[in-house]
């Protein structure tokens, strides 16, 4: 059968009764999947994965069938079309490779335990029962549950259980839904539960290696959230409860399962009394993503994969505008402007980028889909475009027709955006079509040009990339309002220069806000006109003027020494998002000095002279009512002071380890990676290595572990680099989850990155035999084109990962990192020496 034929085409089920019997020991599933549905002929196709079949009934009568591994499927043959009721009896392994159903491992009190959990997106559901297994495939499920059951243990799933026969836990019929989204858990855990304005119960598992209280953060937003949705979308939730599961084995961040949220540890407890602002944000933001999600994925989905961003893309975005609801002093949309921004328009800029919609068909090209940067960072861009253009009140009308035109069915893009147009008066989706259909986006030059103001648009690109003649339709976002709404054409007179500028009394500026996937190149009387007027910007205005400048030097069309020189005027914000922008470009000069050399000395003496003053008003330790900004920018300044090897902020971190080296974990959590960092490259040793590691090993703390991997992955001494990676591949000590982090903390490390180099193409098929059926398997490649600077590393990358080109999830991957690194190479090669030298001009 052809791979492009969905299963749904020939049977369209419309009733599952899934009975599984778990046995944890032997590591094996057995049941029986029950499938009601309409046969459109008479041969017909269910998915399964890794499953013995004993037996394959139709209506009572056994009929033939056939397995096709290349279509994960079974082909089955019937006496006749129409409505038919499959009964498919079959054995499957429990794997630990965190897809299907699968056990996460933990310990409590040095005791190992098992929690079972499931993840079936995208294509995992045909891992635990046979059924058609494609988003369009919605119909109703009665989930049976049977296992090898201990008292104490509890056992949930997408709807409540209504009845348990002699162990086997029955549970209610759900709504019409997808099978990515089925979910169960099982396992000694412990919750807690309450109940929303509209009595939907809400409730927080999590095993008991955890305190009771590192629910109740989590327990408070999910509440809230379900009540800001249900009047948001004005459509109410539709399930009777909606559950948050903490898995301690988790690829993914977190998944959307209909009534049954499931997360990573990190991104759904914490430590209520130790937890740094910027993670309370990022768990509320990943909690309300989900609960997002309930609605926009779950009641309405998308009709195929290709469609993934109608999912992500909208819920990427509502994460921020729900936290603002909840919790408008947080200011979260700033988390949004220095994560979700630069991320999306630094992977955007490299040609051979997917769109935001892509054709996909097998399991490995839908799984790469699921590119952060576009289809969740863009994508969410994107929609924030479209809520600036129309305003809340038509967004609201038209997802409230949107959800009640397709609700427990599916959806396409067109569909939004007729919705949405519909509510708006406005042709959203032919605005929109460029943007969702192509890769890449604009920059618009603003230029004086015989004394008109003038706009132009470009595709812009980082590295190599060829002019095909695409446009977009450009929200400008002007301060001058003789600039239209939207820039249509390649090219713009807006009128005399030197008129508007008098008219207007302030510089000329685009995309206010920084809310439009563009970047802007102003020349040198527009940039001229802001940078003297500087003092006067709103903090996001500064950020996007030093994220744009950053782009730019990227793509070579101007100079990171003609920036260095103005980094020092915006040294003295207080404000945390300007702080991140700014030493995010100084971060980029990194790049061009070399380990231990003159040009590093005098980069490490530039961040001492931009970081002074605001360590010196900030220091390590939190004032008494200080705002949210100064929290945010503390661990931002004092890191360029310890890069700057500042004797001061190195003894001060070594005086507050010190004071806390019996109970490290109480050290404050916004500060707490950098003293322990900075406690390992500058008064390490083999024992405060021990102990470290042996403290990972042991804690259940998320935030706490991953401060550790940083600072373990930080020493500079080439034995313990050796031992750290031996531990790569102790399950016990990295989870599979968290190893691209460690990976990543060596390899940025100068000290250990031909260590970990060794060890990737060394040990990549044990890497690909742990995590390649995994989404996040092809980040091992762009954690590695985000290190590598040189030409002899651009060698080393080409001759390991070009002879993987056609491995199916991977060439794209390939295809863009290759040219990252080449493009960084090209860079330094041609800049260095400029960079360089304005470094020690401005030093002295």
């Amino acid at each position: 059968m052809a791979e492009s034929t969905h299963f749904y085409e020939l049977f369209q089920p419309t009733h599952y009764n899934v009975y599984l019997d778990i046995n944890r020991q032997a590591k094996l599933i057995s049941g029986t999947s029950t499938i009601t549905g309409d046969a459109k002929q008479t041969t017909i196709a269910v998915h399964q994965k890794f499953m013995t079949i004993s037996a394959v009934t139709a209506d009572d009568q056994a009929v033939p069938f056939t397995f096709d591994d290349e279509s994960e499927g079974i082909h089955i043959t019937l006496p006749g079309t129409g409505v038919t009721t499959l009964k498919i009896d079959f054995t499957a392994p429990l794997t630990d490779s965190m897809m299907g159903i699968y056990p996460s491992y933990y310990e409590v009190d040095g005791v190992k335990k098992e929690l079972i959990g499931t993840q079936f997106e995208t294509t995992a559901a045909r891992q635990a029962f046979p059924c058609v297994d494609e988003p369009e495939a919605k119909a109703t499920f009665d989930l049976a549950i049977k296992f090898d059951e201990k008292p104490g243990e509890t056992i949930i799933s997408n709807m409540p259980e209504i009845r348990n026969d002699n162990g086997v836990h029955v549970f209610d019929t759900t709504v019409r839904m997808s099978t990515y989204l089925i979910a169960l858990a099982f396992g000694d855990m412990q919750s807690k539960i309450t109940t929303t304005k509209s009595g939907v119960k809400v409730g927080v598992f999590a095993t008991k290696a955890h305190q009771a209280n590192e629910l109740d953060f989590a327990l408070d937003i999910a509440k809230r959230a379900i009540e800001f949705y249900e009047d948001f979308y004005q459509t109410p939730y539709p399930l009777p409860h909606s559950w948050q599961l903490a898995l301690p084995d988790f690829s993914a961040g977190a998944m959307e399962n209909w009534g049954l949220v499931t997360y990573r540890e990190a991104y759904l407890l914490i430590d209520p009394d130790n937890t740094a602002f910027d993670i309370k944000g990022r768990v509320a933001t990943v909690i309300t993503h989900e609960l997002a999600h309930q609605w926009f994925g779950d009641l309405v989905t998308m009709k195929w994969w290709d469609d993934l961003w109608l999912n992500e893309s909208f819920a990427n975005m509502m994460e921020y505008v729900a936290v603002d609801a909840l919790e408008p002093d947080w200011h979260i949309w700033e988390a949004f402007q220095t994560g979700e921004a630069p991320m999306a328009l630094q992977r955007d800029a490299t040609d051979g980028v997917q769109s935001v919609h892509v054709q996909v068909e097998t399991p490995a090209e839908i799984d790469s889909v699921f590119d952060s940067a576009i289809v969740y960072a863009k994508g969410a861009r994107m929609l924030v475009m479209v809520r600036a253009l129309i305003g809340d009140d038509a967004l609201r009308k038209g997802l409230k027709a949107y959800f009640t035109a397709h609700r427990y069915g599916n959806a396409t893009g067109a569909d939004l955006w007729a919705a949405l147009g519909a509510a708006s008066g406005m042709d959203i989706g032919a605005i929109m079509h460029d943007w969702l259909e192509q890769p890449g986006y604009p920059v618009v030059s603003a230029a004086v040009v015989d004394g008109n103001l003038t706009l132009t648009q470009e595709q812009f690109f980082i590295g190599d990339g060829k002019q095909v003649g695409r446009q977009w339709q450009v929200p400008l976002e002007s301060n001058y309002q003789a600039v239209p709404t939207l820039l249509q054409d390649q090219s713009l007179t807006v009128g005399d220069y030197a008129d508007l500028r008098q008219a207007n009394g302030k510089p000329f500026r685009l995309n206010q806000g920084n809310s439009s996937h563009f970047i802007v190149k102003y020349d040198d009387t527009l940039l001229a006109d802001i940078l003297d007027h500087a003092d006067s910007l709103d903090p996001i205005t500064k950020l996007q003027l030093l994220q744009d400048l950053r782009l730019l030097a990227d793509g070579r069309q101007v100079s990171y020494a003609e920036i260095v020189p103005l980094l020092d005027r915006f040294s003295d914000s207080k404000s945390a998002v300007v702080n991140t922008a700014l030493y995010s470009v100084a971060g980029n000069l990194k790049k061009f000095v070399t380990p231990d050399s003159d040009a590093e000395k005098a980069l490490k003496t530039f961040f001492d002279k931009i970081s002074a003053a605001a360590v010196s008003r900030l220091g390590w330790t939190a004032k008494a009512g200080e705002a949210n900004d100064d929290e945010l920018a503390r661990p931002t300044v004092l890191n360029a002071a310890l890069y700057a090897k500042n004797a001061d902020a190195i003894q001060a971190a070594h005086d507050l380890f010190t004071a806390n080296r019996d109970h490290l974990v109480a050290l404050p959590a916004a500060t707490r990676v950098l003293v322990l960092r900075n406690e390992v490259q500058n008064f390490g040793s083999a024992d405060l290595f021990d102990r470290l590691l042996n403290a990972y090993r042991t804690s259940a703390d998320a935030s706490y572990k991953a401060d550790l991997s940083v600072a373990l992955t930080s020493t500079t001494d080439a034995g313990l680099i050796a031992r750290l990676i031996e531990k790569f591949e102790d399950a016990d000590t990295i989870k599979p989850q968290d190893l691209r982090a460690w990976y990543r903390g060596v390899l940025a490390n100068d000290a250990g990155e031909q260590a970990a180099w060794d060890w990737l193409r060394n040990d990549w098929q044990w890497l690909e035999d742990t995590v390649g059926g995994d989404m996040e398997f092809s980040t091992y490649i762009t954690v590695t084109s985000g290190v590598f600077r040189t030409a002899e590393r651009l060698a080393e990358f080409k001759a390991f990962f070009e002879p993987k080109i056609n491995t199916p999830g991977l060439t794209r991957e390939i295809q863009m990192d290759t040219k990252v690194v080449a493009t960084r190479v090209a860079l330094i090669e041609a800049e260095a020496s400029a960079v360089n030298a304005a470094v020690a001009q401005a030093i002295k």
